[in-house]
């Protein structure tokens, strides 16, 4: 592709968030610290839970793209903590820190002009960079909603963000 910039700049706005979609940061904007482990009815998954799966999804296809010889985790059971599992702030936090440093990374990977972007992987010729950043912000995109869509459930939702409250 010889000017593939367009493609760049929708991939890094489509991995941000906006748009359509609430960014990462956004959607926990000013969430309580003591809420992070609370879980909506008829789920056994808190908010930390989905951060967690976010995190380690993102991870997964960060690595599959840049490491040849990565094993992802079994599914589904490698892809998120266990329903009676709990964190505390500290864990709260590197799991966000640890989403946002592979966001930044998956980023980085499609902002480098030395990365041909629809080149096949050459550990996986059936997969390209921009197949996986897509499904990597389409998974991303479902469930930063879902936690919107929880916070709101849970009464969490601030009361001056009219974007989901209307």
């Amino acid at each position: 592709m010889k000017d593939d910039r367009l493609l760049r700049k929708e991939l890094l706005d489509l991995l941000q968030g906006g748009n359509a979609h609430f960014s990462f940061e956004e959607v926990l904007a000013g969430l309580p610290p003591d809420s992070i482990n609370r879980k909506p009815p008829n789920t056994p998954y808190s908010l930390w839970h989905f951060v967690e799966h976010l995190r380690i999804a993102q991870w997964d296809i960060l690595e599959f793209i840049r490491n040849p010889a990565h094993v992802s985790p079994d599914y589904p059971y490698g892809y998120r903590p266990a329903a009676g599992w709990s964190t505390d702030v500290a864990g709260w936090e590197r799991s966000c820190a640890g989403f946002l440093a592979d966001l930044e990374a998956l980023k980085e990977l499609v902002r480098d002009e030395r990365n041909d972007l629809l080149a096949p992987l050459p550990h996986a010729p059936s997969y390209n960079i921009v197949r996986e950043v897509v499904l990597a912000a389409d998974h991303n995109a479902y469930h930063i909603g879902e936690i919107a869509i929880i916070r709101q459930v849970l009464g969490l939702w601030p009361a001056d963000n009219r974007y989901l409250t209307g």
